[in-house]
């Protein structure tokens, strides 16, 4: 029987918030065992956030060279992206960052196991052939790309895969609307792909404000990607030549280079043994904690993707290192509140958004909100032949006119949009805004001058 190692904090999983609350526990005094048997850093630094933003910055150049010309420059003749190279760089970087991680936790004095822990009650979890045990554990394991049971559905390529992939496809087929599908569509068509969007309902962006996913369908064809409304995948096939034959619900059928299934995330929890604690997940695949991040098992925590919290990266990390702090520390932070999380969609133009969309003000204020939009095309774009308007929102609510939701798109609202959130989260109200001074030309002084 092997021998039981102790500890006082175990972490299930090494990406973003499983690194912060080990690292934070540690700095505390805590001693920790990390258990991740793969890179650490997790989806955000290998296959999500970190390489996503790189390729996005390969696109912004290949946006400004289509431009180029009409900003006085003399555009070479040609130009192709040489997909290998930027691979190799993007890949040598990723590998710094682990790292740094791997460094991190060794100046910390935290154990990082190999291996990939497994509840086995009473505060113990086995990592391999070996069993450890603390009297706080924490599952922050991560998510998985989701992909559908249709058949076929297995030549299709997820998220994970896009950044494996040994050069850019010619043709392109993208099934989804989230973030993730978008993001991917845009950068394919900035690099040289024709892009098809394929989506089963009638809109981009559904958990954001409407008003952004219809500006993005409008920029995104202006760019020539096809988006496709009302369409549902019914079945894949791979042919001789390798070409990938999407057909939908529909009838029609088309052939693709590539497919990538973009249809959202599964909480990474199937290998946990969370049978051996007595819990499981809820009917959507999460597991619910509370706002102190607390299971109904008493020890055991979970916090990042596996929850059902927005799934960003600065969500896991905050919840880890409150967790951290309530456990190991002398303070009581106060939990996350979800609907004052900003977030930023990468796509181009990129889209930026904090706080309650139009509808969800009206469902809870009713007609106490008062909305304020302004749509004019960039001061960039006057010097262009293509004119994307950008837009941006202010949902306000009650006589004082409480800011309630920023939404933005356009070039630079990924920029602008932090500090709006601080000023939101602490109660800003729409004149605070108004006796604010702009800065000009800038597309952030449009919200504190809209009328």
């Amino acid at each position: 029987m092997s021998e039981t190692i102790d500890f006082d904090y175990l972490v299930l999983g090494g990406g973003s918030g499983g690194l912060a609350t080990a690292k934070r526990a540690a700095e505390l005094g805590a001693r920790v065992a990390l258990l991740e048997p793969a890179e650490l850093g997790g989806t955000c630094v290998h296959r999500g956030c970190v390489p996503k933003k790189i390729l996005w910055n390969a696109a912004e150049v290949a946006h400004h060279l289509h431009h180029a010309g009409e900003y006085g420059w003399s555009p070479p003749a040609a130009t192709s992206f040489d997909w290998p190279g930027m691979a190799k760089k993007r890949v040598a970087y990723l590998e710094r960052l682990g790292g740094i991680y791997a460094r991190q936790l060794e100046q910390r004095g935290i154990v990082h196991v190999r291996a990939a822990g497994r509840l086995e009650g009473e505060g113990r979890v086995r990592a391999g052939e070996q069993l450890l045990r603390a009297r706080h554990i924490v599952i922050a394991t991560g998510g998985l790309p989701y992909r559908p049971n249709l058949p076929g559905a297995e030549w299709g390529l997820t998220s994970d895969d896009f950044f494996q992939l040994p050069a850019l496809p010619a043709r392109a087929a993208v099934v989804g609307a989230g973030y993730i599908a978008v993001e991917l569509a845009s950068v394919l068509a900035a690099l040289g792909s024709e892009v098809q969007l394929l989506v089963r309902g009638n809109r981009l962006l559904k958990a954001f404000d409407a008003r952004l996913g219809q500006q993005l369908t409008e920029a995104f064809v202006a760019q020539g990607i096809t988006v496709q409304f009302d369409h549902a995948v019914k079945t894949v096939e791979k042919t001789a030549d390798s070409q990938i034959v999407v057909t939908g619900a529909d009838g029609r059928c088309e052939p693709f280079d590539a497919l990538f299934w973009a249809t959202g995330r599964v909480p990474n929890l199937l290998q946990l043994g969370l049978d051996t604690v007595g819990i499981s997940p809820d009917p959507d695949g999460v597991l619910r904690v509370d706002a102190q991040a607390r299971t109904p098992v008493e020890g055991l925590y979970a916090i990042g993707d596996v929850t059902g919290e927005p799934a960003l990266t600065p969500v896991a990390i905050a919840a880890g290192r409150r967790l951290a702090e309530r456990l190991f520390g002398h303070g009581n932070p106060p939990p996350i509140d979800p609907e004052m999380v900003p977030s930023v969609v990468f796509t181009h133009p990129p889209v930026a958004s904090v706080g309650l969309s139009e509808m969800q003000a009206r469902d809870r204020f009713g007609d106490a909100v008062r909305v304020y939009e302004s749509a004019f095309v960039p001061l960039y774009h006057a010097m262009t032949e293509d004119k994307p308007r950008t837009v941006v929102k202010l949902v306000t609510t009650g006589d004082e006119e409480r800011v309630v939701g920023l939404h933005m798109i356009g070039p630079g609202v990924d920029e602008a949009l932090q500090g709006f959130s601080v000023a939101i989260r602490m109660g800003a109200t729409k004149a605070d805004f108004d006796h604010t001074i702009a800065i000009h030309p800038t597309t952030a002084e449009e919200v504190v001058t809209l009328r």
